[in-house]
């Protein structure tokens, strides 16, 4: 390829993305690095804070990370990686503001206790015996229950007040949680990575990427006109937009998946009592019948320094694969090599049909409802309606073969042929360190090892379990919390 060749090409201007480049100018800072966004700004799809409950997901409030064991109790094995890899996060965040690549952390990062919460004695039970499988764990070892309303209510009145006298309820907290503003994140890391020498193209469709020698030829639409641009690196980060254009690459790693597209709505409140209520981030549990994507939560949120309450989610079903996207995006993914998974899990997943289906034809009232379960004194005229991002959630195959609706983030990356891209959603930006640290690892076998040790300088713990060693866990937590003005590790 020629000298105009970039080094990197990063597809989406997003939270992956801009971790990934972060990581990138760190330990090749000669590389050249391109950003491909087809939106006026980065991190105006699903990074947006309004896009996403803002969570930073560390396993402390999310009942649905949790499995039951066939002899009785949980598995909680997926709480615990996900917060371990939450840490790993919040230490690259931390080398970060401490080099000046990141601002002063309250800009993106807020100390918001989590909490867990349900209400009847079948799920009251259920609490009590996840937050027993998981105080034993060290970076667990600072979670609180009650089952006092007198308790709870001194960490969110808002859960108690006007509650039914003698309901069973429960609750568990975390002090050490977070509110994560990932937009204001994106666009600082965005900038930073501007600065350095990364060119930045807004309103730049990517429409196709055709191999050429040992690298791509990306083509994209511009205000003006199609353009190419080659590159010896491809990262696919465009969220809703990735798996078409994984497809269009023709890498065989990307045979197979396919997407179904569910849209997210919140009831919103920036009234300042009812905000002030409830300080913190509470999660339920999912109905029977509800997947764990329809776990209600109430969310104290701080955007832009102002803070409001997000209750949800909603969902529906559109066949946009991203807000700014088109109807056609769900058929244009389809494909001989998916129809099959697809229908497998259209088959298997009846009650997810069956929730979209309620969830669009929901009124108005209906949603106040779901809202009063969790917080009874919840006046309509408080509260808006609004749109969140689109989730895709991939379909893939499981160890038999068959069709299998995904629910976390799954990594698409061919090494021997220059290219990776991200799909799915959750925990999504939470884990996007460790995702992009394993990506490195996988795309670039032959400099990886080169590049241990400067990235244990961003990621002190890298390599190593925070869960199996609680004294030298404790002081890198403690660090990280201090840098980032979070308190408590």
């Amino acid at each position: 390829m020629g000298s105009g060749t970039t080094d990197v090409a990063l597809i989406g201007a997003g939270i992956m993305s801009a971790t990934l480049g972060t990581l990138i100018q760190h330990l090749e800072p000669d590389w050249s690095i391109e950003i491909f966004e087809s939106l006026d700004g980065a991190a105006l799809e699903s990074s947006n804070a309004w896009h996403n409950a803002g969570t930073g997901h560390a396993g402390f409030c999310e009942l649905d990370y949790a499995t039951p064991l066939p002899g009785g109790g949980l598995d909680v094995s997926k709480s615990i990686a996900i917060n371990e890899q939450f840490h790993v996060t919040r230490q690259f965040w931390s080398a970060l503001v401490t080099c000046g690549d990141l601002p002063t952390p309250s800009a993106f990062v807020n100390p918001t206790p989590h909490v867990a919460f349900v209400t009847g004695a079948e799920q009251v039970s259920l609490l009590r015996t996840w937050y027993a499988a998981l105080r034993s764990q060290p970076l667990f070892a600072n979670l609180h229950y009650s089952d006092d309303p007198a308790q709870i209510g001194e960490w969110s009145r808002a859960l108690v007040e006007r509650r039914t006298p003698g309901e069973p309820i429960a609750a568990t907290y975390e002090a050490s949680g977070t509110d994560v503003d990932y937009g204001a994140l994106t666009r600082a890391l965005t900038d930073t990575l501007v600065e350095r020498g990364a060119r930045l193209h807004l309103h730049q469709r990517v429409t196709d990427l055709r191999r050429d020698g040992e690298g791509w030829m990306i083509e994209h639409r511009t205000p003006t006109g199609v353009a190419t641009t080659p590159a010896r690196f491809v990262f696919v980060g465009a969220g809703g937009g990735s798996l078409r254009l994984l497809q269009r690459s023709g890498v065989p790693e990307a045979n197979g998946f396919g997407g179904f597209p569910v849209s997210g709505k919140f009831l919103r409140t920036r009234t300042s009592e009812v905000v002030d209520a409830h300080p913190v981030k509470a999660y339920g549990l999912a109905e029977k019948g509800v997947p764990g994507l329809g776990a209600p939560h109430l969310d104290h949120r701080t955007v832009d320094g102002e803070d409001s309450l997000l209750f949800g989610p909603f969902a529906g079903f559109d066949p946009r694969f991203l807000k700014a996207g088109s109807r056609l995006d769900l058929f244009r993914t389809i494909r001989p090599g998916n129809i099959a998974p697809m229908l497998t899990v259209a088959k298997d997943n009846f009650d997810l049909l069956k929730y979209l289906i309620r969830e669009i034809t929901a009124p108005r009232d209906k949603q106040m409802r779901a809202l009063r379960k969790m917080m009874p004194a919840a006046v309509d005229a408080d509260w808006e309606m609004i749109d969140a991002g689109k989730r895709v959630q991939v379909i893939g195959r499981n160890e038999r073969g068959h069709g299998a609706l995904q629910f976390g983030t799954e990594l698409v990356i061919s090494p021997g042929n220059n290219l990776a891209g991200l799909l799915g959603a959750s925990p999504g930006a939470s884990t996007a360190v460790p995702v992009m640290i394993r990506l490195l690892q996988e795309a670039f076998p032959d400099r990886y090892q080169g590049w241990t040790q400067p990235l244990r300088e961003l990621v002190p713990s890298l390599g190593r379990s925070m869960n199996t060693d609680e004294e030298w866990a404790l002081e890198i937590r403690r660090a990280t919390a201090q840098t980032l003005g979070l308190g408590g590790a």
